[in-house]
């Protein structure tokens, strides 16, 4: 959708084109706010349904299928011989798939009237944001630019044989060999991509564990989960340095603690360490909206220290995911429109899309530990369920932790089929200040996964049925 309203007034203009900022933008207009939105694609959606969350899930469902047409399907009675890679086709896919995604919400848009001006948008004053030549006036203006892949020093990115996330989308041909920089989410995830095709894929991080922050008793079922599936691991190990050939990369690392140097080779190495605000580009510093280490601060209404000014998302720190900045765009509009928006930031979940998937919301066993917290545990393995037993997904378990004296859930960690759709059950019962007590007695149908939960709940009583 072109600008419709050039030098324009608005009631509120957001500086940014993820989720954050195009629900920020659709809430606004259905409140009643006349509403543009700014962002340097194009496309809608911003990195997460661009060059993120939603081409990479693509993949991941689509090299799934390739591996277990490969080494899956045989126990079930089916043979199909060995399967034949049309990476072309499969990249392909994704992108029609991001191509639909960004047409919807172009439709969305339009739908609500909402001005969609692309370009790089700085905030030229209060109350006024730059493109270009062009400049916009607004009573409100939302930063929600989010953030981009941390760099590495010694370590520069080309996007071909050096790649970040968007580079390790677009590959166009399966390496023989990959290093993944960084054991989180993204690297776990886009590793397990290209691990199913046929790389050789190695995984350096630079802490002893992968996915730090997550459950400990997690951690360790999927490191030795990703281990059978052919991922290596060089745990406590950092790199410094990286030389590209005409046929690989050479890497050097050593022991996080010190140590002897050693050299690792590669086709491809895709840098995953993280990622940092994006908002060194808006003229925060000349208008005096204060950051810190590039973060945006915010008080509890997603304001800034500078009038008529908020932010939202990856730029305001804490979890950087999608769905949190969802939350915080429409909690941020509501406010401006004089209603309780809010975010309970206890209950918002976290997704590793490998298989099995990796859920975790809440609290951890080291968090409530480290608090003095006294819990409860209720644990329930997939390989007793049913359901899971008939379709030969039996890998991982559920967690539940509640408080002790009052049974309320504090927190649950899942790694199982589906498990970032069973953790929305424990979401909701934490949003209402749910019990385990409260799941436990809430009928699920037979045969589901989703028994797994109510097990572990009921296991946080003392009284599981099936172990």
């Amino acid at each position: 959708m072109a600008d419709s309203n050039p030098n324009g007034a608005f009631d509120v203009i957001i500086i940014g084109g993820g989720p954050g900022g195009y629900v920020a933008a659709i809430r606004a207009a259905q409140l009643g706010f006349k509403t543009a939105r700014v962002d340097m694609r194009e496309t809608l959606g911003g990195t997460c349904l661009n060059v993120g969350c939603i081409p990479s899930k693509a993949l991941l469902q689509s090299s799934h299928l390739f591996d277990e047409a490969g080494h899956g399907l045989e126990a079930h009675g089916v043979s199909v011989g060995a399967p034949k890679l049309d990476l072309k086709a499969m990249l392909g896919r994704k992108n029609s798939v991001v191509a639909d995604l960004t047409k919807g919400i172009a439709f969305l848009f339009k739908k609500n009237k909402i001005t969609h001006i692309v370009g790089a948008g700085v905030i030229s004053a209060v109350g006024q944001v730059s493109v270009g030549k062009d400049t916009y006036s607004a009573k409100h203006i939302i930063i929600a630019t989010g953030s981009e892949p941390a760099p590495l020093p010694g370590v520069e990115v080309d996007e071909k044989q050096i790649v970040t996330s968007t580079g390790a989308l677009d590959l166009t041909s399966v390496p023989k060999s990959m290093v993944v920089i960084g054991g989180g989410v993204i690297g776990l995830e886009l590793g397990s991509v290209w691990r199913r095709l046929g790389a050789e894929v190695t995984v350096v991080e630079f802490l002893p564990n992968i996915l730090p922050g997550m459950d400990g008793e997690v951690v360790k079922q999927a490191t030795r989960t990703l281990k059978k599936q052919g991922l290596k691991f060089k745990l406590g190990t950092k790199v410094t340095g990286a030389k590209k050939t005409k046929t690989g990369v050479s890497l050097s690392v050593e022991p996080a603690a010190g140590g002897d140097v050693e050299t690792i080779n590669a086709d491809v190495v895709l840098v995953s360490i993280g990622r940092r605000p994006f908002t060194d580009k808006l003229g925060l510093d000349k208008i005096g909206v204060e950051t810190d280490r590039g973060f945006v601060k915010i008080d509890a209404h997603f304001k800034t220290n500078v009038d008529g000014i908020y932010a939202i998302g990856d730029v305001v720190g804490g979890a950087m995911l999608a769905h949190k900045a969802e939350e915080e765009g429409i909690a941020c509009v509501e406010i401006l429109a004089g209603q309780a928006g809010h975010v309970n930031y206890g209950a918002i979940p976290g997704v590793v899309y490998t298989h099995p998937e990796i859920a975790a919301l809440g609290k951890t066993e080291e968090d409530l530990k480290a608090a003095g917290v006294d819990y409860t545990v209720g644990k329930f393995p997939f390989i007793a369920n049913s359901r899971a037993r008939a379709v030969g997904d039996t890998e991982g378990f559920v967690k539940i932790l509640a408080d002790a004296k009052t049974d309320r859930v504090l927190g649950a960690h899942i790694i199982g089929p589906g498990a970032g759709e069973l953790i929305q059950e424990v979401v909701l019962a934490m949003e209402f200040g749910g019990s385990s007590e409260d799941i436990a007695r809430t009928s699920h149908a037979h045969p589901g996964t989703s028994e797994a939960v109510k097990e572990a709940a009921l296991a946080c009583l003392g009284r599981a049925i099936y172990v």
